[in-house]
């Protein structure tokens, strides 16, 4: 996990401050009971210099999501946060970064309920490389099925991307770090494949690429549906099933996806071996990227321009 790297500026309540001043008060009852919501967001600078947000729009909306699932009133529109995001980029110039907007209830009140605590909005971004490692899209890391399961869809529905939700993803993290994994796989209540600590998951089998649904209790993710539509436009047969632990472990190709991961593969599940990433793996990287890096016509609607130095 890399250290974050400070930049000029912090978008914070519809203006942008300076890093060191975008602080909260420690008594802010978001951080008393975790009833934030977030994403996770990435700029690309293409090859030719262009610098491009993936998905933005699709990002803000999802976060409009959470807030309500979490009943908090977002007091910003969709295209406000857009543009406060191109914003802040353009104002750090950062051609390439990873960004995250949070809102959360602020100072004012303490206690279970969260009536009268004010409402902060707030978007970071600074320099972030690969998520897992330098080497990880490239060669896969290994991962470990976690003894913890994931949250049960009547504890905190994972359709939203809350700061609570992610006490699992740490204990998850954490176990599997001691274990010498880089990453962890957690299963849901009734035992079936749900996701990674902060990505989908997919296997492939035969040719046929498999990810579990989001019935079975995962993120609706927005790299994990961007993958579902470029095997469609590979022609690579695509299901949403449930899988069982040994799916995993006899799959012929496994990866995770999600904003930080992107697409990583994975070389081996609880020291059984997958192997190096494979073809459909690399397809489906490729196309991501030249995605991404606008050489694909057909989404660049998925592209928020920013213009940097």
């Amino acid at each position: 996990m890399a250290d974050i790297i400070e930049v000029d500026y912090i978008w914070k309540n519809g203006e942008l401050v300076p890093w060191a001043d975008a602080t909260t008060h420690v008594l802010s009852h978001s951080l008393h009971y975790g009833s934030g919501v977030f994403e996770g967001i990435r700029c690309y600078k293409s090859p030719e210099g262009k610098s491009n947000v993936f998905r933005l729009r699709d990002h803000m909306e999802r976060l409009h999501r959470s807030a309500k699932i979490a009943c908090i009133d977002l007091p910003y529109t969709v295209d406000e946060l857009c543009d406060a995001t191109v914003e802040l980029i353009e104002a750090n110039n950062l051609p390439a970064c990873y960004i995250r907007p949070i809102v959360y209830r602020g100072y004012g009140v303490m206690g279970v309920d969260p009536t009268g605590a004010k409402v902060e909005v707030v978007i970071a971004a600074w320099p972030w490389d690969s998520y897992l490692g330098e080497d990880a899209l490239e060669n896969g890391v290994s991962v470990g099925v976690s003894s913890w399961r994931q949250r049960s869809i009547n504890a905190i529905p994972p359709a939203v991307k809350s700061t609570a939700s992610y006490m699992n993803s740490i204990l998850a993290k954490l176990e599997a770090k001691e274990h010498g994994y880089a990453e962890a796989i957690m299963l849901n209540e009734a035992g079936l494949v749900c996701e990674g600590t902060g990505e989908n998951l997919f296997v492939v089998r035969d040719g046929v690429l498999s990810t579990p649904p989001t019935s079975d209790g995962l993120l609706e993710g927005i790299t994990r549906d961007s993958v579902l539509c470029l095997a469609d436009d590979l022609e690579i047969p695509a299901l949403e099933e449930s899988l069982t632990r040994s799916d995993l472990y006899i799959a012929d190709e496994v990866f995770m996806t999600g904003s930080a991961a992107e697409l990583t593969p994975i070389g081996s599940v609880d020291g059984r071996a997958i192997g190096k990433p494979g073809p459909v793996t690399r397809a489906l990287q490729d196309r991501f990227f030249d995605v991404v890096y606008g050489k694909v016509e057909e989404y660049a609607e998925w592209l928020t321009p920013v213009t940097v130095k």
